[in-house]
């Protein structure tokens, strides 16, 4: 299990925020953290620990006022570790290699694969095609309706009709080189990890997998890591020192060692 860092950009800021409450409209969301520093500074963080495979996660829609600033960000952020974070939100086969050159290492695609509620094998195609399999992250954040998980997209509003299961995880394995994969019911909640997500992931060996949402403790990490079987990677947002929670930054990196 190895720790990913992030970098979650909301209306030009440094943010973490409650992923359900993410609102297009009026740029809005419950808001748990909101940084002074910039997309440089924690890019540099990351790149003095040698921390690879991070996200940027751009929260705004493409035709927000905040697009630009969002962007910027981004910019500052890629430019201080090109290489070693990957940049996700709005990507699809026209702007994917654009992000590529900026200096991200994969882009991270949802919204643009999953259309009218299934997999639009057109788009994936064309995105994998576009930027090269090796460096596509699939986002295949889910949360529970009646009793199965589904994959859900447009900033983790719109439920589709594709179930998170290991059938799923098998398809679509061979367009992508990693997974990410937000417990949205309890992403930036820092209430505990949803195990039957961790579970899931943790039965299944294939592409490198993150899981993130609900990490509040230690506790959490080990139960992560026991039910991932020890290859399911994490990111940890709301819980973090460095974004106003109780969990030390420099403490997760040594327990990732242990």
């Amino acid at each position: 299990m190895r720790f990913r860092p992030c970098i979650d950009i909301h209306n030009g800021q440094i943010k973490q925020i409650v992923g359900g409450t993410l609102k297009d409209l009026g740029d809005k969301a419950e808001e748990n953290f909101v940084s002074q520093q910039d997309g440089s500074f924690f890019a540099e963080l990351y790149k003095s620990y040698g921390l690879v495979g991070g996200h940027i996660i751009l929260l705004n829609p493409a035709d927000s006022p905040y697009y630009r600033e969002d962007m910027r960000q981004a910019e500052l952020a890629l430019s201080t570790y090109p290489g070693g974070l990957q940049i996700g939100g709005g990507v699809n086969a026209d702007n994917a290699p654009m992000f590529i050159q900026m200096g991200a290492s994969h882009v991270i695609a949802t919204s643009y694969v999953f259309r009218d509620g299934q997999i639009n094998y057109n788009n994936l195609k064309a995105l994998s095609g576009a930027v090269g399999r090796e460096h596509l992250v699939l986002d295949l954040s889910c949360r529970k309706r009646d009793g199965e998980y589904y994959i859900v997209t447009d900033r983790w509003q719109k439920f589709t009709d594709v179930r998170m299961n290991r059938k799923t995880l098998d398809m679509l394995a061979e367009y992508c080189d990693e997974y990410l994969i937000h417990a949205v019911d309890v992403e930036g909640k820092a209430s505990g990890i949803e195990t039957g997500v961790a579970a899931l992931l943790g039965s299944w060996a294939g592409i490198p997998t993150t899981y993130a949402g609900g990490v509040a403790s230690f506790d959490d990490l080990a139960a992560l890591k026991e039910l991932g079987n020890g290859r399911v990677d994490v990111t940890i947002g709301s819980a973090l020192d460095i974004f106003g929670g109780n969990m030390s930054f420099k403490e997760i990196l040594r327990f990732m060692e242990g």
